[in-house]
């Protein structure tokens, strides 16, 4: 599929960013939105003077407090950053209809046959960042690429208020230094593994054989062969199907035991199920998971295959993922996979651990 053009946009520390815009008192100040730390909030997004001072999006935010005592902790204004969503799409929409968001703040775009700025895609990006600066009050970094997930990181390359493009002629160089963690699918954990096998950059991983990589890997080995060679075909997609659903919840009080813990995952369950019932737009479930966060940070994500999940299915995972550590648990959470993620690229997860990559 050479020869596309692709644009990733990742707006800069988007509800941070809204929050300046809208009181101007704040910038330069370290500033955060997330929840309260006596209740065991955590932050959403910081701005970079935060940033500065260790603070970064899931940290607890009784942590970032403490790293940062002058840290401006500010609740989220949902409402706006939609708002604020609604005229950045506003503004891709101007440049090419194939749009695929990603999050409110982030999105793809193929701009391979838009007729603007004499169809230069690097033209296209300055000119939607300008945009989203003089009508939006923010701004946002690009990256541009003849791929997904190259475009994807090269939109982190010059943030903030950047862009870097990765030409074809540039591409197999330029993928190759990254360090393998850079991998769609490859967490913290499954990364440190790697480097152990001898593998830190892509262009280490394009000396394993295709068998070697599937028999660490499974299915997910495939995708590694590719991505390491700058190889993505995924098209933007305009109407992407969903993924998952789940809701957790963040306790002031951690369980002490796994009692507990079955205790307050009943209601958990019910507010999926009724969730699910609500939607008209997800394929069927596929697979079941509980997410734990304990009290020491650490987090597992136990899940089977199962269609139709019941109560035993759920405390299965629970007792399953609490076995790991046999700590008290200072989050829970309940989800279902639909069929058509196994076929996803972003969200895999790790098979030499349970951690679960950041996008």
């Amino acid at each position: 599929m050479s020869g596309r053009k692709i644009i990733h946009v990742d707006c800069d520390c988007f509800y941070a960013s809204v929050e300046m815009r809208d009181d101007p008192s704040l910038r330069g100040k370290p500033v955060a939105v997330g929840g309260r730390p006596e209740s065991r909030g955590v932050i959403s997004t910081c701005n970079y003077e935060a940033r500065k001072f260790g603070v970064r999006s899931a940290m607890a935010s009784a942590q970032a407090v403490r790293r940062c005592p002058q840290l401006i902790l500010l609740p989220p204004r949902f409402d706006a950053y939609r708002a604020a969503s609604r005229q950045i799409h506003g503004i891709y929409g101007d440049f090419t209809a194939l749009i695929e968001p990603l999050s409110l703040d982030e999105a793809y775009l193929d701009v391979s046959n838009a007729p603007h700025c004499q169809g230069s895609a690097t033209r296209m990006a300055t000119a939607i960042r300008d945009r989203i600066r003089a009508e939006v009050g923010i701004t946002a970094s690009a990256g541009i690429a003849e791929n997904k997930f190259v475009a994807k990181i090269a939109s982190d390359w010059n943030k903030p208020d950047g862009q870097f493009v990765v030409r074809p002629e540039e591409m197999d160089a330029f993928v190759a230094q990254l360090p393998v963690g850079k991998i769609y699918g490859v967490g913290k954990v499954t990364a440190q593994k790697l480097n152990e096998l001898g593998a830190q950059t892509c262009a280490d991983l394009r000396t394993w054989p295709l068998e070697r990589l599937t028999r660490h890997f499974g299915r997910f080995g495939q995708r590694m062969y590719d991505l390491c060679r700058g190889i993505d075909n995924r098209p933007v997609q305009t109407d992407l199907p969903r993924r998952s659903l789940s809701v957790e919840t963040t306790y002031v009080q951690d369980l002490m035991d796994l009692a507990a813990c079955q205790t307050e995952l009943k209601p958990l369950i019910e507010d999926l199920r009724a969730r699910q019932a609500r939607l008209d737009d997800a394929a069927h479930p596929h697979k079941a998971f509980v997410k734990i966060r304990f009290s020491d940070f650490t987090h597992t994500t136990a899940e089977c295959v199962a269609p139709a999940p019941d109560m035993g299915v759920w405390m299965h995972l629970l007792e399953q993922g609490w076995q790991r550590r046999k700590l008290p648990v200072r989050l829970l959470g309940v989800g279902l996979r639909y069929a058509d993620e196994e076929h996803a690229m972003d969200g895999q997860l790790s098979l030499f651990s349970d951690d679960t990559p950041a996008n």
